[in-house]
């Protein structure tokens, strides 16, 4: 082989090995930035599950105290409203 087409075919050698490391790292580097949106999504699954729970669990809690304390509605609105306002000295 001629000395031309020995560098040819090792800078061809060369260019093809560097793509085939470029694509490699760019696939792993694709699929470490998916894997932490995985995570990021499982978390937040996660945290809206906790709160979901927290919510039945204080709408549970509400409904125990209501059976247990006669809470009934208010047909007053808010001072102000049509009510005459008291003084300190009435």
């Amino acid at each position: 082989m001629s000395r031309a087409s020995k560098l040819t075919f090792a800078g061809t050698s060369l260019v093809t090995a560097g793509i085939v490391w470029f694509v490699h790292w760019s696939q792993e580097q694709e699929k470490a930035s998916m894997h932490k949106g995985v995570e990021r999504d499982m978390e937040k699954q996660r945290i809206q599950l906790e709160r979901k729970a927290e919510f039945e669990m204080q709408k549970k809690l509400e409904e125990e105290y209501l059976k247990l304390q006669r809470v009934s509605p208010s047909t007053d609105g808010p001072p102000g409203e049509g009510q005459a306002k008291l003084s300190p000295g009435s």
